[in-house]
């Protein structure tokens, strides 16, 4: 048995889930040089919800966080998340827009792209795989665990075999709700392993309290590598801890051979942050806590606070327990998608208005309209056509791909981020979250020129000079 390897996470998932994303790339550079001389097999640090966050709320450019973290990061790979035909948005984007993010991310200093689908639909990632081994990159192909009365873990080695015929140079199981049971954890990493012949990776979070029974009866069946984070940023919400699994490990045939003594060293780093976004209440202490709903109800930790936060604002939060019993219900009319976003937000937002507005499917969002008819792929169990007709009516169902019907973006994105670009990578920030983006563009140019963002009028004159 090989040494089990890590992938650590707190420079990206573990801040994403506890903190919404919000550690910004200044906190994060004094210690990764010291994170370089670990070991690990790789640094999550960039894609998820960081390219949305550094433009949206840190007004940082997370192109140039990811340059700043390669420039530290010398020996170790740099990984990171990326949803397939959605890139880093919230939508399908055309092909050329995915070729040239995934071009451009490698350039940046990306070495693995972890590569999912919400749906778990094969079409939807074939574009990004291309594109990753086209430029060189490693590509690890994810699949979104959950369970249904049509998921076991027999149909995810299968879809394990496709990932690997289409391209992937590694297998991740992705359960990003904490629902992946560790005898359950075992049976499938055994099953994967004998379906296909690249490594296997392990990524779960604490939500339920499961992962680190889980993590270790995955070692035991033979899983490659495991994400975990620095402790001062796991459990609850996150992943489990880095140094329990280190020390556990030490000694046995799955020995890590990282350093608990410099691990102290990283750990002793962040837990200053930690105590700074307590004390702000990012970090609530919520999030923090064993939350038996994962198991129940399969809501993942975001997912659960998106949903407190809509009844909070409808005015109805004593109906939360209706809206969780709600939700496998909606998921099941559905067609049992996965609940990982943008699904998880989808499924969620109908289940809160099926119950506030007291009548199921009474008012439909044009999100729930977009999946039953097709918009974001095959869903693992076919819509009842009774069902689809009650909520798209007459409207035609989309069966093939749908980054078919996408024509060419590229070119026109590039006209119209014109005003404001000053690197390459500019069209894709814009792509991904046009308006968003704007605003950064317009606060970059005004610190460039020492003006106040606000009055935009004598930025905008300065730039046309």
């Amino acid at each position: 048995m090989a040494k089990v390897k890590i992938c650590e996470t707190v420079l990206r998932d573990s801040h994403q889930s506890l903190i919404a994303t919000r550690m910004t790339t200044e906190e994060m550079l004094p210690i990764l040089e010291q994170m370089d001389k670990i070991g690990y097999h790789a640094l999550e640090a960039w894609g998820g919800a960081t390219f949305d966050s550094c433009l949206r709320f840190l007004d940082e450019d997370p192109w140039d966080r990811l340059r700043k973290i390669r420039d530290k990061v010398k020996n170790t790979k740099l990984q990171m998340l990326f949803r397939g035909q959605n890139i880093l948005g919230y939508r399908h984007y055309s092909d050329d827009v995915v070729e040239y993010f995934v071009q451009k991310s490698i350039a940046n200093g990306i070495d693995i792209l972890r590569i999912f689908d919400a749906l778990n639909d094969a079409r939807n990632l074939k574009t990004a795989i291309n594109a990753t081994k086209k430029e060189g990159g490693h590509v690890q192909a994810a699949i979104c665990y959950t369970t249904s009365p049509v998921h076991t873990n027999e149909s995810f080695a299968k879809f394990a075999k496709q990932l690997e015929e289409m391209g992937a140079d590694s297998i991740c199981i992705k359960d990003m709700a904490g629902l992946l049971k560790p005898y359950d954890a075992y049976e499938l990493v055994k099953l994967i392993k004998e379906e296909t012949s690249v490594p296997v990776q392990l990524h779960t979070h604490y939500t339920s309290g499961l992962a680190s029974m889980t993590i270790l009866k995955a070692i035991e069946a033979g899983v490659d590598i495991v994400d975990t984070a620095m402790s001062p940023f796991a459990m609850g919400t996150s992943q489990p801890p880095t140094e329990p699994l280190v020390a556990t490990l030490a000694g046995t045939q799955y020995d890590t051979g990282l350093d608990l003594t410099e691990l102290d060293k990283i750990s002793k780093y962040f837990m200053p942050l930690r105590e700074k976004y307590l004390a702000n209440g990012l970090l609530d202490p919520k999030v923090l806590k064993v939350d038996v709903n994962a198991l129940l109800y399969q809501v993942p930790g975001g997912m659960l606070s998106n949903l407190v936060s809509q009844l909070k604002q409808a005015g109805q939060s004593d109906k939360l327990l209706e809206v969780l019993e709600e939700v496998p219900r909606v998921r099941a009319d559905a067609g049992y998608p996965p609940l990982v976003t943008p699904s998880s937000q989808i499924v969620g937002t109908q289940a809160v208005f099926n119950i506030i507005g007291g009548e199921r499917y009474k008012m439909v969002t044009k999100e729930f309209k977009g999946v039953v008819r097709g918009e974001y792929g095959k869903t693992p169990v076919e819509i009842s056509p009774e069902f689809r007709k009650k909520i798209i009516g007459k409207e035609k169902p989309i069966t093939s791909r749908p980054a078919d019907a996408i024509a060419p973006e590229l070119d026109k994105l590039r006209e119209e981020v014109k005003p404001w670009a000053i690197q390459d990578e500019d069209v894709l920030s814009y792509a991904l979250f046009d308006q968003v983006a704007v605003k950064f563009f317009e606060s970059r140019k005004a610190k460039m020129y020492g003006l106040d963002a606000e009055n935009s009028d004598s930025v905008n004159k300065v730039h046309n000079v």
